[in-house]
């Protein structure tokens, strides 16, 4: 017999596991959470810290040069991480959103790493 309120979309699965993911990762003034958010054309990253409840900075590949979305997702960890510098924030925690660490994901991560973030 199968669960009343199972989850059945792509969608409502990717959102169950990134509550999953959310309830080990929480972001503080010191250690905001960087979050990841993929659709089909763009990627956008984003530093949240959960105990004020309020986004502290937004980065979206809109403005980086063409390329493969995979070299537009390093370009957009590197633009965040200076500005994350320039907030004076060196640490932070990564949130997947419920994603596969892999690909675009990944290359967001390894961007920021490159650019002096901390995980």
């Amino acid at each position: 017999m199968r669960p009343i309120h199972k989850p059945k979309t792509r969608a409502e699965k990717r959102h169950q596991r990134h509550l999953r993911v959310r309830k080990k990762v929480t972001g503080t003034a010191e250690r905001p959470r960087l979050v990841v958010y993929r659709s089909i054309k763009h990627i956008y990253a984003q530093l949240v810290d959960d105990g004020a409840q309020r986004t502290i900075l937004t980065v979206s590949d809109s403005g980086v040069a063409e390329g493969k979305k995979t070299e537009k997702s390093a370009e957009v960890g590197k633009r965040l991480a200076a500005k994350a510098k320039d907030a004076g924030i060196t640490k932070v925690v990564f949130d997947r959103a419920g994603y596969r660490y892999h690909g675009r994901v990944k290359a967001v991560a390894d961007g920021a790493r490159e650019g002096g973030l901390e995980f």
